[in-house]
């Protein structure tokens, strides 16, 4: 990936104040009583995918379809391995550590560097082993780490794209500095020095051919589901340098009136010549690109974005827009690396433009989000904010061509610098989400819940596919109590635990309550079936439930932030907000069995600067009763809040506003809501 400089600190918009709102509660009406353990409740009627009925409110914070990855750099020991030489024991930890990462942040897609230098990190019958793996090129690691990533990430049901450079040989230039059997020396008409590295010289079809084959046996010989090149074509501009390809033009180049045309024709053919062998041996692998974030300038082509940065079509030859236009790739990732505001290439403006490249044309947009600049030392203002990555994800739901980011890179995601990721996934990953579906094949058969038994810790479910159909991949729906059946449960993510290739699953999270599993099935393009019937789990004792802010059932607005920063928490995080003087709670929702008396707890991290009079709501059975809580004493520790009537349904039962004079925090973790 390229990391450029930001410009203009981020102007931020004046945040209007809101007079005085009454609070309200719409409060659902009285459930059935619980059917028997393990009864079976009926399908949804729907007509295809789960979540299929039309007219079902969803929430835009919990989508059901995102793509949501990382980049995992190789070159330079950027993420990995983290340096050269260690064990494969070590090596496999280091790797299986991202992927636990990523899926404790809802991703479900990594992106793997595996091709960094024209070598490679499986076996390759073309190119010698990485040097990044052992500090030697051509040096065996002792495993093969293509097939050990591509069965770790499965095995989490995490997509594993492998990531090639196309062009780029070595961060040196020198020749001799390469393992003796590498291809660039064996053959040094291919190669050429530019700016103080070693490429592959694009204008040669030999070199053409030779990269497609090297790219080509790790698609044949693994199960990956993606090829993915980055933004390295042909190299980046150097000052006083050009490109010493003046021979290959003379031969290769007749037909085009000058250079830079027959070397954007060089890079055309590699992206459509790729793609085309790619589908061919695998239909369901796919083929994307991750460029420099400008296309062209206005002021350059009417067809450009209005912007003022460098120009991947003039200075790398990349011709995407072309690309997308015409099908050659199955998404585009451009690296929008500014922040919104800046004044050469503003976030929001960049991000509209690639929507309407990709419109109608069946290519999906991703966006490369620049993690490694939030809290970076030396970089604009705006990157100090730790809401602006996920401001760009708010800003992303405004177009519907976005299906997904791509951040750059592992260890930024995990640095986690001024909390700016752990704003995003609360704000943004705080459910799972399935992979976008793509082509037009049919879904697959439902499959069918053999088994729900609650155990000592949690639930253990079972399920069978049906016989005629061979799904990839399994999505666990949860439910609280046992309503009727209803299309809306899958509308969006709300109700989503996890995905799994296994036909197995135990839910820790569940509690002493009642519950409704559903189970899909999703074929290798990631169309969803319908989901099978549903399952119930009856409650055990006496009815508790215990509501944390990241579960579906916490609602907060925008304002509120997230913070990991007290040991004291319940789960993984804790929400937060300043004081105002207007109404904006944040919101557990339970599903209430029976009317009746429960004990209402709270849980939540205490410090000095935390508020001593925060307004707890809990919606009883006559009316909204307000208590304060000194959040400066007495946290890390469930306490009572007393002993409330409330009425039965699923509705917002505990508020905890930010409507207070007194200063510090508000902070809002989790509740636990017993029967009495």
């Amino acid at each position: 990936m390229t990391t450029y400089r930001a410009g203009r600190p981020w102007r931020s918009a004046a945040i209007g104040r809101i007079a005085a709102v009454a609070l309200s509660l719409v409060l659902t009406g009285a459930l059935a009583p619980a059917p028997a353990a393990g009864a079976v409740a009926p399908a949804p009627a729907t007509t295809g995918a789960a979540g299929g009925a039309a007219a079902c409110p969803t929430d835009p914070a919990t989508p059901k379809h995102r793509l949501r990855a990382m980049w995992i750099a190789s070159v330079a020991n950027i993420d990995w391995p983290s340096r050269t030489g260690l064990s494969v024991q070590a090596q496999q930890a280091e790797f299986r550590a991202w992927l636990d990462l990523a899926a404790q942040r809802n991703m479900n897609a990594v992106v793997v560097q595996v091709r960094p230098t024209a070598d490679a990190f499986w076996p390759s019958p073309h190119e010698p082993w990485s040097q990044w793996l052992t500090g030697t090129q051509g040096g065996d690691p002792g495993y093969d780490p293509l097939a050990f990533m591509v069965s770790e990430a499965h095995a989490r049901d995490i997509e594993f794209h492998a990531w090639f450079n196309p062009y780029r040989v070595a961060n040196h230039d020198d020749p001799t500095r390469l393992v003796a059997t590498h291809p660039a020396r064996r053959n040094p008409g291919w190669r050429f020095a530019h700016g103080g590295k070693l490429y592959y010289n694009p204008g040669i079809p030999a070199v053409r051919g030779f990269i497609e084959d090297a790219v080509m046996d790790a698609v044949t010989r693994y199960d990956i589901d993606g090829v993915h090149l980055d933004d390295y074509f042909y190299p980046y501009p150097v000052s006083g340098e050009t490109i010493p390809d003046a021979s290959a033009y003379a031969q290769y180049g007749a037909g085009f009136g000058n250079v830079h045309d027959w070397r954007r024709d060089n890079v055309n053919l590699l992206v459509k010549e790729l793609g085309q062998r790619i589908h061919a041996a695998k239909s369901w692998v796919e083929f994307g690109v991750s460029p420099f974030g400008i296309w062209r300038n206005a002021a350059t082509d009417p067809l450009g974005s209005q912007t003022s940065g460098m120009q991947s079509y003039d200075a790398v030859y990349a011709d995407t827009r072309l690309w997308v236009k015409q099908g050659w790739v199955d998404y585009i990732a451009p690296q929008v690396y500014w922040h919104i505001g800046h004044p050469t290439a503003d976030y929001e403006t960049l991000t509209a433009w690639w929507a309407s490249v990709v419109k109608g044309t069946g290519v999906r947009l991703l966006i490369g989000q620049a993690a490694y600049r939030a809290g970076a030392a030396g970089q604009d203002a705006a990157w100090q904010r730790p809401g602006e990555l996920a401001d760009h994800l708010q800003y992303n739901r405004r177009h519907p061509e976005v299906v997904g980011d791509v951040f750059f890179s592992a260890k930024d995601i995990r640095a986690d610098r001024i909390g700016a990721v752990s704003r995003l996934v609360g704000d943004h990953y705080s459910r799972p989400a399935l992979i976008p579906a793509r082509g037009g094949a049919a879904a697959p058969a439902s499959p069918s819940i053999t088994s729900a038994t609650r155990l000592p810790g949690g639930v253990s479910l079972s399920w069978q596919r049906d016989g005629s159909s061979s799904p990839l991949s399994y999505a666990i729906y949860r439910v609280d109590s046992s309503p009727a059946a209803d299309p809306c449960f899958f509308a969006d993510a709300r109700n989503l635990l996890k995905t799994t290739r296994g036909t197995s699953f135990t839910d820790t999270t569940a509690t002493a309550g009642t519950y409704t599993y559903y189970v899909t099935a999703m074929d290798r393009l990631h169309h969803e079936s319908a989901p099978s019937a549903g399952r119930v789990v009856a409650a055990t004792g006496p009815f508790s439930v215990v509501v944390d802010n990241r579960d579906a059932g916490f609602t907060a607005g925008s304002g509120w932030g997230t913070s990991s920063f007290s040991s004291q928490l319940h789960g993984t995080d804790y929400r937060f907000a300043e004081p105002v003087a207007a109404s904006d709670p944040a919101w557990f929702k339970a599903q209430i069995p029976a009317a009746g008396s429960y004990r209402i707890e709270i849980w939540h991290p205490a410090n000095s600067g935390y508020n001593s009079a925060t307004p707890f709501i809990v919606a009883a059975g006559g009316g909204n009763q307000v208590i304060n809580v000194d959040q400066r004493v007495s946290g890390g520790q469930w306490r009572s809040l007393g002993t409330f009537t409330l009425s039965a349904g699923a509705y917002n039962v505990v508020g905890v506003s930010r409507w207070v004079s007194t200063a510090g925090y508000v902070i809002a973790d989790a509740v636990r809501i017993t029967r009495v």
